[in-house]
């Protein structure tokens, strides 16, 4: 009887398992989100439907990831901590570079987002139209981690626009602007 294992002993801590879900699960969701919000709404609706998902799963993850943290500080602490340790626990990688001109605008650029590798880019000096169009593709799969980050950022109580642009796949930047 392989599958049975014995009681533990009275005292011993029993360790449970953690329940994980494979990332190839959160792929295939993100993909058949964009894929049904565009089926049943186009354009700008499509757009603003999957942002809205995307910031209310933001809020949750944020509200999650610092229930244990002391309370962030200013706003550079508070895209730092999204830079860091948010994007590691959602995309298993920190942000590759954090740019900021000072007065409320950041820009994070991830060179290998989690979320577009899988998509394929044209070859480099291929028909601009072939670009344009994969560039359109990327752009729809982008609004539901813009979603993401701007609700994580609200509900750490930084109000802003998130706006994303993948210039080479699977390359992306995120412009984080400030609302005053």
């Amino acid at each position: 009887m392989a599958g049975l294992q014995p009681a533990p002993s009275p005292g011993v801590a029993v360790k449970k398992p953690v329940r994980r879900c494979a990332e190839v699960c959160l792929e295939l969701l993100c993909v058949e989100s964009v894929r049904l919000f565009h089926d049943k709404q186009s354009g700008p609706a499509a757009a603003a439907a999957l942002e809205a998902v995307g910031f209310r799963v933001g809020q949750q993850l944020a509200e999650r990831y610092t229930r244990d943290k002391p309370r962030l500080g200013d706003t550079l602490e508070i895209i730092k901590f999204v830079c860091k340790d948010f994007w590691q626990a959602l995309f298993k990688k920190q942000v590759d570079n954090l740019k900021t001109n000072h007065r409320g605008v950041y820009v994070l650029q991830d060179n290998g987002f989690r979320w577009l590798q899988r998509l394929s880019a044209p070859a480099p000096g291929s028909d601009p139209a072939r670009e344009e169009a994969a560039r359109q593709v990327a752009l729809s799969y982008l609004h539901l981690p813009c979603g993401v980050v701007r609700g994580a950022l609200c509900h750490l109580g930084v109000s802003c626009t998130v706006e994303a642009d993948p210039k080479q796949l699977p390359s992306c930047t995120f412009t984080v602007r400030i609302l005053a």
